[in-house]
C-alpha cells in the first residue's frame, strides 16, 4: 500500500507568510506532497523564486495583515480561485522586544492585531467555507511561548497564547464534522525570525541585553526548519484536532511536563535561569 501524503485530503493550500522560516519550510513540505499552494508575503517579489521552481501548484500572493479590510479582499478571492481551501495555516508574525513600558503602546498592540485579531478572520473565512463542504484543516501556528512566556515580548506571548486558546474552542466547535482544527507549538528554531524581530528600545539594559543574547543563542542551536515541517506533516496525514509540539527535546517534551506537573514557581525559575534574567 502506498504511504499516505497530505494530497490525499488537501488539493490546495493557504499559508501565510512564506517567504522564509517555517513558513518557507511549510509551502515546500506541502508542494513536495502534490498540493496546489497559494503562499503569502508582504513583498510578493519575495516569492518569485518559489513560484519559478513550481509555475503550476504555486501561487504567489500579497498579504499585509496590517491592512484588515484588503486582508479579507484577498483571502475571498484567493480561496475563490482555488475553490475552496482545503488547507489554511496561519503562520505570518514577527517579534517585538522591549520592556513593556517602554514600548510605544501603538505597537504592542499592532502586533496583537497582526498575530492574533488577523489571524482569527482569516479562521472565520476559512472555516466557513470548509464546514459547508465538511471537509478541510486549519493549522494556527501558535508556540510554545503559550506555555512558556518569553521575557520582554508580552504582546507576542499574549497572541501565542491567545491563538491557542482560539484553536481549542474551535476544536470543541468543530467536532463530529469533517473539518479538523491543529494548534501547532513550535519552539525555536534555526532560521532568521531573529532578523524580523524589531527592537525599538535605544538603550535597552542588561537584563534585556542577556534574554535577547540567550534568544539569539537558542535559535542558532535549534533544529532546521523542516523538522517542524515534518511534524506538520504527520498531523495532517493523522487529520485529528488536537495539539502538536514541536522542536528540540527539551522544548518540546521536557519543559511541558515541568508546565503540566510541576508547580509554577519551579516553571518561573526555569524560565528565569533559561533567558538568563
Amino acid at each position: 500500500m502506498a504511504a499516505a501524503r497530505v494530497s490525499d485530503r488537501h488539493r490546495t493550500a493557504f499559508v501565510t507568510g512564506v517567504s522564509t522560516g517555517l513558513g518557507r519550510a511549510f509551502a515546500e513540505m506541502l508542494l513536495s506532497e502534490g498540493v496546489r499552494v497559494w503562499g503569502t508575503s508582504r513583498e510578493a517579489a519575495r516569492l518569485a523564486e518559489l513560484a519559478q521552481r513550481h509555475p503550476d501548484r504555486f501561487t504567489a500572493v500579497t498579504l499585509d495583515l496590517r491592512d484588515s479590510a484588503a486582508a479579507e479582499r484577498t483571502f475571498r478571492a484567493a480561496d475563490a480561485a482555488a475553490g475552496g481551501f482545503d488547507l489554511v495555516v496561519n503562520n505570518a508574525g514577527f517579534g517585538l522586544l522591549a520592556d513593556f513600558v517602554q514600548i510605544d503602546f501603538a505597537a504592542w498592540r499592532e502586533q496583537l492585531d497582526v498575530m492574533l485579531v488577523e489571524p482569527a478572520r482569516l479562521s472565520h473565512l476559512a472555516l466557513a467555507g470548509m464546514l459547508a463542504r465538511n471537509r478541510g484543516a486549519l493549522v494556527n501556528i501558535s508556540s510554545l511561548a503559550a506555555e512558556f512566556p518569553l521575557p520582554f515580548q508580552s504582546a507576542y506571548n499574549i497572541a501565542k497564547s491567545g491563538l491557542s486558546a482560539l484553536s481549542e474552542s474551535l476544536m470543541i466547535e468543530t467536532a463530529g464534522t469533517g473539518v479538523v482544527v491543529i494548534d501547532f507549538r513550535p519552539g525555536d528554531y534555526r532560521t532568521d525570525f531573529n532578523r524580523s524581530v524589531s527592537r525599538p528600545q535605544a538603550h535597552p539594559g542588561p537584563r534585556l541585553t542577556r534574554a535577547w543574547a540567550a534568544f539569539e543563542a537558542m535559535m542558532r542551536s535549534g533544529p532546521p526548519p523542516e523538522h517542524a515541517a515534518a511534524a506538520l506533516r504527520r498531523a495532517l496525514v493523522r487529520h485529528r484536532s488536537g495539539t502538536v509540539r514541536a522542536g528540540r527535546f527539551f522544548q518540546a517534551g521536557f519543559a511541558p511536563f515541568i508546565a503540566r506537573f510541576g508547580s509554577l514557581a519551579l516553571k518561573r525559575r526555569v524560565q528565569a535561569k533559561y533567558f538568563d534574567v
